[in-house]
């Protein structure tokens, strides 16, 4: 929930609107009550990926947590974190459940992780049952939004829902008034699926083929075929596997300016994929705009000098400081105690103070107030099952070569 994962008709949806506002101060108004403020030691362990097909998102995640985890203790608000990493891999091993263990013997409050959908339901019980929280910087399946948690699941990336909704509506605005959906089972399903098909008809198109294909598929000519016959004027192809559908729709003379991707990694295609091939395509990414972000992305690369991808660098960035802010808020490190606190910290409730920096969010709960905390991914907003409100879905469209831009 990548996504950097980083606001037209078609270019960025806002999905909230940043709850903003002030504390109450001066005259008869109560104050709050004294806290005693002891200090604070936060160990908070992260479970994203080292190895496997994941593996090129571990390097910026883990420099953002190292990053925000020096901006919290450089800040001397009485609360000092810990950062310990460990190899989620992907849900192809249990490499996640071992590493899961291994961060709870260590006796972390919190886990930040997994990306993967997957990996993260392989370890959500064991996170739950130990009474720690989870705060998940790329997942996106509705599951967890109804997932039975004790409250300790959280994400600071979007439902997949609000993804497929900003697709469709995205491709019935260039025109496209018929569509077929090529769609990777258990990305998402059937929620994503589901929300770009009903966003692409209410805004008067047709869906008229629908075709599921395996996780790690290598031909998608089937697929293909059976949307070309059912005379669909666009293709959406969703899950990690676009790239593998290129060549047939090329063959079936399908242009660019035909295809639609989501969950294909924005980044430089020109090694895997034919020049002019998806010249027009657009493509989708939860967050805000990587461009916006040079000083968070320049501060990443002071880190880690070999960063070329900042997918959920600042989704990752954020978890850790929410978890921060509501340990501060709470005056505690226990699981249940920061899970009570993390709504009102990221501005979901209590209309608190925006603030944009640890530094100056800690100084208004130190003072008594209640905050609003807006990162490098957005206004965050959680809702009361643990989603983020605040979100914004990118979309991108490629060049002749094959490079993508963000649409403004």
């Amino acid at each position: 929930m990548s996504r950097i994962a980083l606001p037209g008709a078609a270019a960025v949806v806002a999905l909230a609107l940043v709850l903003a506002g002030c504390t109450p101060s001066g005259g008869d108004e109560p104050t709050a009550a004294p806290v005693d403020r002891k200090p604070l030691d936060l160990s908070i362990g992260t479970l994203l990926p080292e190895t496997g097909a994941l593996a090129a998102f571990g390097p910026a995640t883990e420099a953002a947590a190292e990053l925000a985890a020096g901006d919290i203790n450089n800040a001397d608000a009485g609360i000092t974190v810990t950062i310990t990493n460990a190899d989620s891999a992907d849900a192809t091993t249990d490499t996640a459940i071992t590493s899961t263990s291994t961060l709870l013997d260590a006796g972390v409050s919190v886990v930040v992780g997994a990306i993967s959908d997957n990996v993260s339901r392989k370890v959500l019980d064991q996170i739950v049952k130990a009474g720690v929280v989870q705060i998940s910087p790329g997942n996106t399946s509705t599951d967890f939004t109804r997932s039975a948690d004790d409250n300790l699941y959280w994400r600071t990336a979007p439902s997949c829902v609000l993804e497929g909704d900003a697709m469709g509506k995205q491709i019935a605005a260039d025109g496209a008034t018929s569509l077929g959906i090529i769609y990777q089972t258990g990305y998402c399903e059937p929620g994503l699926p589901e929300a770009l098909s009903a966003a692409f008809e209410r805004a008067g198109g047709k869906v008229v083929d629908e075709q599921p294909y395996a996780a790690g598929a290598t031909d998608l000519t089937a697929q293909v075929t059976a949307v070309s016959d059912a005379r669909a004027q666009a293709v959406v192809v969703v899950g990690a596997s676009g790239v593998q559908a290129v060549p047939p729709l090329t063959a079936a003379k399908y242009e660019g300016t035909d295809l639609y991707f989501v969950g294909l990694p924005i980044s430089d295609h020109s090694a895997d994929i034919a020049a002019g091939a998806i010249t027009g395509s657009v493509a989708s990414m939860p967050g805000l705009d990587i461009s916006s972000l040079d000083d968070f992305t320049d501060r990443l690369l002071d880190i880690n000098p070999a960063l070329t991808d900042f997918s959920y660098a600042a989704e990752t960035y954020d978890a850790v400081v929410v978890a921060a802010l509501a340990s501060l808020a709470a005056a505690s490190t226990k699981g249940a105690d920061i899970a009570e606190k993390l709504q009102e910290v990221s501005g979901g409730s209590g209309k608190g103070t925006v603030a944009t920096d640890f530094g100056s969010a800690a100084k208004i709960i130190l003072d008594g107030g209640v905050v609003d905390y807006d990162g490098p991914s957005g206004a965050i907003a959680f809702d009361d099952k643990g989603d983020p409100q605040g979100a914004v879905i990118g979309l991108y469209r490629y060049g002749k070569d094959n490079k993508f831009t963000r649409i403004d």
